[in-house]
């Protein structure tokens, strides 16, 4: 049988709603789902946008046909549960032989930079873009995401490899019972370390704009006891007045090292920033010798050229582009283990290393000196 090309497809969505031949329906998915895995990237996201679509309604239909009950139901048909769609692991996984070639490509690149997961599937796409050849497009862009979460629910590629969230968590410290806590207390003792930065003249935090890139940074600047942040929430007068107050509370000159992207909004942003916070920390500081400076870690117009990264125009809704000079570059065209390097750089250059180096011998007596402390669970 022919396989569904994408007029095709747009004419089914008349007859898809008012379908009663359910093997039809199903065949007719499979196929979609096919052109949906075989979109070549010089199709467009319109195209492949339509396709999802069309997907989308013949799980509707089907879903009306098999449990009419619930698919019938007042719920807004954004919030129906989609029929068939993946929830979970996806058993017996088995991607096309385009998928299959793509996904392995894609564990190469994990397994390059397996020492800085998690990535963020805009790295994965800069890699893939860079190493592989394959097109820098929206396009791409979105089939790679579609591909990477059903890998993910495949097991073909571990969930920790890569992080597509901003979530925000709150934990609970709450315990079983006494001896949960002892226990608690006793794995924080043997994984202690002292905060190396209390000892140097400067206070000094790193903000990404990118959520997903905190965690391969923490591992970096965690060396250093030095913060990370996400900034993707840097136009938040809340963010900025709890920048400004740690900075007084801490009561030291303080150094935010900065990596976003280059273009005009990121830059803007940047220095609307720095403005503020640093008006903030001037009228709430309890002494004048508390200061903060922000410096631009990456992404800078020097290490696009340095190290060729790709590049679009401006875009063309950006008020602020009137007075942008070149082209813009997004933080995560940069390859993990360059801006590991950047940033380690950037911090030790901060700090005092005689005085680092003394705190963390300290750290090794004073972890030997806890463990011994602490009375084992179950223990008076």
């Amino acid at each position: 049988m022919k396989a569904v090309d994408y007029q095709e497809a747009e004419r089914f969505h008349a007859s898809i709603a008012e379908a009663t031949n359910m093997d039809w329906l199903r065949w007719t998915r499979s196929t979609i789902v096919g052109l949906i895995d075989e979109a070549s990237d010089d199709d467009g996201t319109q195209r492949l946008v339509a396709l999802i679509d069309t997907r989308n309604r013949i799980d509707r239909r089907l879903c009306e046909l098999e449990n009419p009950a619930s698919c019938n139901s007042r719920t807004p048909a954004s919030r129906k549960t989609p029929h068939r769609r993946p929830r979970g692991y996806i058993e017996n996984y088995a991607p096309q032989r385009k998928t299959t070639d793509l996904l392995e490509r894609v564990v190469e690149v994990l397994e390059g930079y397996r020492q800085h997961w998690p990535l963020t599937c805009r790295q994965v796409f800069y890699r893939m873009v860079g190493a592989h050849g394959y097109d820098k497009s929206e396009a791409f862009y979105a089939r790679l995401c579609h591909h990477l979460g059903n890998a993910r629910r495949g097991r073909m590629i571990p969930f920790e490899a890569i992080r597509d969230d901003g979530v925000a968590t709150v934990d609970l410290e709450h315990f079983d019972d006494a001896d949960h806590f002892r226990a608690h207390v006793r794995e924080l003792a043997g994984n202690y370390r002292r905060n190396v930065l209390t000892g140097q003249d400067l206070h000094v935090e790193v903000h990404c704009e990118a959520a997903g890139m905190i965690f391969q940074l923490a591992e970096v600047a965690h060396e250093f006891s030095v913060p990370v942040y996400s900034s993707s929430g840097f136009d938040s007068l809340t963010a900025k007045k709890n920048l400004a107050r740690r900075i007084c509370r801490i009561g030291k000159p303080a150094v935010i090292l900065h990596l976003g992207d280059w273009d005009p909004s990121g830059e803007a942003i940047f220095d609307a920033v720095t403005e503020d916070v640093a008006a903030f920390v001037v009228a709430d500081r309890p002494w004048a010798t508390i200061t903060v400076r922000f410096q631009r870690v990456a992404l800078t117009g020097a290490q696009v050229e340095a190290y060729q990264l790709p590049t679009a125009p401006p875009k063309a809704t950006d008020s602020r582009a009137k007075g942008w000079q070149g082209q813009t570059c997004q933080l995560e065209a940069l390859a993990p283990d360059v801006i590991a390097g950047i940033l380690k750089e950037a911090i030790a250059s901060l700090l005092d290393e005689e005085r680092l180096q003394g705190d963390r011998a300290a750290e090794v007596v004073e972890r030997r000196h806890l463990a011994l402390a602490l009375p084992a669970p179950g223990g008076a």
